[in-house]
């Protein structure tokens, strides 16, 4: 109030050099011996200074408190994660999606599904921020349709400036892989590779796009942002598994590593703040139908839909129907459970918990279970050998795509 209600009119000095003509300002230096804190500010940047003293006033969090979960896949995608990470969304502030659009997650709404390709499946049923993680890759154009079928405003969703974009040369530079492993083509693996091999010459990145300007945004800030007002975040990991680039059935592969470490890698957010990790398997495995000209990979002890049909209590029509995937539209294959798969996918992503999905295909009688032990006999025994197999409860359970079809076993 004092230095307010002073008569002499302040103005700022253009440069430190000005503000040492003021004799105030030359003498600030003796203030030291009664400061509090003391910052040399001829040896600091001015973000140095801001990192400094923001932080001695508790401006920014210092704890690494446990605050972030995760959400993945546990076998070859199409797992069910939209269904689940729409479940959980209304439980957090911070909503993160990372990945690339080839990959897509169903939400339940009426009177038809919506997919979501590159946005968080909770954008449409909750108000929490949004953020896509600066290890994304992006289709400026789609997403740009999805931001406005969303209604999403700038307030809300931040996209850090070092996203990755698609071009159209990098789709075109896919075409053979979607005959020869049945790749989704949408340009996300030529996208990263040339993003390694491109850096002699600027990269096209999400900060470069005019339309997305509004919702960049440096990510590192938000986070601090939710750190320090302790939000909880949520992260939706794309794809499966055995769908990593590292530890999958190369060359059978996607462009990035899915599993739980990288999502948070990509996301710029340190393991140390990893609460729950959630891992989603479907009681039948999936893969996408063949190549033209070659193989999308190996998938266990193949089924036919007929026979799932006979088992599951559902037509194979109905099957079918409902299996085709939510990117290029194509016909799944089928598998019986592959335990080993469940196995080496919990040992690599340590999963805290298994939402285990479409128990309705086990027996469509499920479909009316609102409780564990309304489930099916054989259903309840299935789901307790996925806890013994990989060490974790199976605290979720989909018995349908429904509002109302998730069993929600959790303690937390």
């Amino acid at each position: 109030m004092r230095f307010l209600e002073r008569s002499v009119t302040f103005e700022e000095a253009a440069s430190y050099a000005e503000s040492q003509l003021c004799e105030t300002e030359r003498a600030v230096h003796h203030l030291a011996a009664r400061a509090d804190a003391v910052v040399n500010t001829s040896r600091c940047n001015p973000g140095d200074v801001v990192v400094r003293v923001a932080t001695y006033l508790k401006l920014l969090s210092r704890d690494h408190a446990p605050s972030v979960d995760l959400l993945v896949g546990g076998q070859f995608g199409s797992e069910g994660k939209g269904h689940i990470a729409s479940f959980l969304a209304r439980e957090y502030q911070l909503l993160i999606r990372g990945g690339g659009p080839n990959a897509g997650h169903k939400v339940y709404e009426t009177p038809s599904v919506y997919t979501h390709h590159q946005l968080p499946c909770g954008t449409r049923s909750t108000t929490a921020q949004l953020m896509i993680a600066p290890g994304a890759i992006i289709n400026p154009e789609a997403l740009l349709k999805e931001i406005a079928d969303c209604g999403v405003t700038p307030e809300r969703l931040s996209i850090d400036p070092r996203v990755m974009i698609i071009s159209r040369e990098d789709i075109r530079a896919e075409e053979l892989l979607v005959k020869r492993i049945g790749s989704t083509g949408q340009g996300v693996g030529a996208a990263a590779a040339r993003r390694i091999m491109g850096r002699s010459e600027p990269a096209l990145l999400a900060r470069d796009v005019a339309a997305l300007k509004p919702f960049i945004q440096d990510t590192n800030r938000l986070l601090e942002n939710a750190y320090l007002h302790g939000d909880r975040i949520l992260i939706e990991g794309t794809q499966g598994a055995g769908l990593s680039l590292y530890h999958g059935s190369y060359p059978n592969v996607t462009s990035r590593d899915t599993s739980a470490s990288a999502c948070v890698s990509e996301a710029g957010i340190s393991p140390k703040r990893v609460r729950k990790i959630v891992m989603t398997c479907r009681t039948y495995p999936i893969r996408v139908q063949n190549g033209t000209e070659g193989t999308s990979g190996p998938l266990g002890k193949e089924l036919s839909w007929s026979e799932v049909a006979k088992r599951s209590g559902y037509s194979e029509e109905e099957l079918t129907a409902a299996e085709k995937t939510s990117t290029t539209g194509r016909q799944r294959r089928v598998s019986e459970f592959d335990w080993v798969q469940l196995r080496r996918a919990a040992l690599l992503n340590g999963p805290t918990d298994i939402a285990l999905t479409f128990a309705d295909y086990l027996d469509r009688k499920n479909t009316d279970a609102r409780r564990f032990e309304q489930l099916t006999d054989a259903t309840i025994k299935f789901a307790e050998e996925v806890e013994n197999v990989t060490g974790a409860p199976v605290s979720l359970i989909s018995t349908r795509f429904n509002f109302r079809s998730i069993i929600d076993r959790r303690n937390w």
